[in-house]
């Protein structure tokens, strides 16, 4: 590779990392041809993007981006995988479903909206993530849960009082 094409491939992952807010390092090595073609697909189903990177070319992109990577270039030995996603735990579900048949692949690292996950004992956080998606749906059910309330209490408070001011015109007639 010349040094011309080794500073365009730096541009580029530069750029995925500045773009990317989930950004996951991985060891795939050791994976067959059908298992790397498998994880590969379903990747490419759970909207993963998936590349294999050169560790020192991965290590200055992560230099010149403007984020923080702290001790994750530490991880940058053997083979490494990057998975690209829009979803915190997308990643990392599939690197969990993956090992229920095999020993690969392993977590290296994550970084995820500036937080730091290092090693692969942190599969398990990583997959109880929740998504955007999801925190918002929480907090929507949360609020609509006493609003919910206060409605059906004005409801049937309200068939309470037509009740009683039915009555007490009925009275008075």
């Amino acid at each position: 590779m010349t040094r011309q094409e080794k500073s365009q491939v730096i541009e580029t992952l530069t750029a995925q990392l500045t773009d990317n807010t989930t950004i996951y390092l991985a060891d795939i090595s050791g994976l067959d041809a059908g298992k790397t073609s498998n994880l590969r697909r379903a990747c490419y189903k759970a909207g993963v993007k998936l590349a294999v990177v050169k560790n020192t070319l991965l290590a200055k992109a992560m230099e010149s981006s403007d984020k923080d990577f702290g001790d994750l270039p530490q991880t940058l030995k053997g083979n490494t995988s990057l998975l690209f996603s829009e979803t915190g735990n997308a990643p990392a579900k599939i690197i969990k479903e993956f090992r229920k048949k095999s020993e690969k692949p392993l977590l290296k690292g994550a970084y995820i909206e500036e937080a730091i996950y290092i090693g692969d004992d942190q599969l398990d956080n990583l997959v109880n993530i929740k998504s955007k998606e999801e925190v918002i749906g929480d907090i929507i059910t949360l609020l609509q849960s006493p609003a919910k309330n206060v409605i059906s209490a004005l409801k049937s408070s309200g068939n309470t009082l037509s009740g009683i001011v039915k009555t007490l015109s009925e009275r008075e007639g």
